[in-house]
């Protein structure tokens, strides 16, 4: 049993960098900031936008698109989106072909891999040192490849150290609320009962859900880093995961798992994913980034029990440290008839820090 334990959680971990975290949100705020606008084009400009499919994504670009288009009355943004695994998808099928959309919401850590596809940000837009005094280093350097800039960021990724808490279990089971944690044993002693199983046996309540593909890759990775440890190979070109810190962090989650607080095999990407298994009222503690807080207010309004949102303290050590990912971002199709307008577009979103602002508060993400 200990041996599938370990075999599920160092799949999650392998898994997870194939695939890389997306998000759902909440409401944007009233009105996008006006700028001085770039010189309309005189011909009418259609743009098709891609992005992923989730309501509160789309209300905050759809605010921001209104905005643009009654600046720039010949532009028309034709808004397209996907689900993520049909987005991957279209994606890997659609570039080779040259078939894309003129801006493509694309997620930093994927620039590398399609940057022979995309248009490079022209320095008359914005030039790397103009980009770096705007943007954090995290976000913004997925987007630069082989010292060219592809992109730019809307969020910081960060998939570990928040946790999903719901109020009306702790109180029902009788434990203090807030959560006053110190350490992660106190965490799991919370956990432990929140967990119920039904009448056969089986996990009807995971008491401390974390075995879903973000938060296992980052929580292995900040447990490294908070085991005094790296996971850099010697020459920063790869990673090594053969080391005392590492190998310390994952007996760490298979402790979790053996300690009855979680079932991975009814508890994982698949099956009860963590942020919808939370707002179905099946999950005590759940731990993802916090763009799950929109998620779950804009995909479960009517969720009765109260909730909230809090810190986990550190695995070891007493620094908190973490590992963040270059996030979601705006690309530029190097097909593109019109790539002027649409490096205009990217910018406006992304770089006026008000509007950048409004879709970040409206998609729950880190500005």
């Amino acid at each position: 049993m200990k041996r599938n334990i370990i075999l599920i959680i160092s799949l999650l971990i392998i898994s997870a960098w194939l695939l890389v975290s997306c998000g759902d949100a909440a409401t944007p705020p009233a009105e996008p900031a006006q700028e001085e606008a770039a010189p309309a084009p005189a011909e009418k400009v259609t743009l098709r936008f891609w992005a992923l499919q989730n309501p509160p994504f789309i209300a905050g670009f759809e605010t921001l698109i209104k905005a643009y288009q009654q600046e720039h009355p010949n532009v028309e943004i034709k808004l397209e989106t996907f689900d993520y695994d049909t987005y991957i998808q279209t994606l890997q099928t659609s570039m080779p072909a040259g078939q894309e959309a003129d801006v493509i919401q694309l997620f930093g850590t994927w620039t590398a891999e399609y940057a022979e596809r995309l248009a490079p940000l022209p320095e008359s837009v914005m030039s790397i040192a103009e980009a770096e005094e705007l943007f954090y280093a995290a976000p913004l350097g997925g987007y630069i490849v082989d010292g060219k800039l592809y992109g730019l960021p809307q969020e910081f990724n960060c998939e570990y150290g928040g946790v999903l808490v719901n109020k009306t279990k702790f109180e029902e089971a009788g434990l203090t609320y807030p959560p006053q944690w110190k350490t992660m044993a106190d965490v799991v002693s919370d956990a432990k009962a929140l967990t119920k199983n039904d009448d056969a046996g089986m996990m009807s309540t995971a008491g401390f859900h974390f075995t879903a593909m973000d938060p296992v890759v980052f929580a292995f990775l900040a447990g490294i880093l908070q085991r005094g440890g790296d996971y850099w190979n010697a020459d920063q070109t790869g990673f090594t995961f053969n080391t005392p810190e590492a190998k310390a962090t994952l007996q760490a989650m298979v402790d979790l798992v053996n300690a009855g607080v979680v079932d991975p095999v009814l508890f994982n990407d698949s099956e009860n994913w963590v942020v919808d298994a939370f707002f179905q009222d099946k999950v005590g503690i759940g731990t993802m980034g916090a763009w799950a807080i929109a998620e779950g207010r804009a995909n479960y309004p009517d969720f009765e029990s109260e909730w909230d949102y809090f810190f986990l303290p550190p695995q070891a050590g007493n620094e908190p440290l973490f590992v963040a990912d270059s996030g979601w971002g705006l690309v530029v199709s190097p097909n593109s008839q019109h790539q002027n307008v649409a490096w205009d577009f990217a910018k406006f979103i992304t770089a006026n820090p008000d509007n950048a602002r409004l879709w970040n508060i409206a998609s729950g993400t880190i500005p």
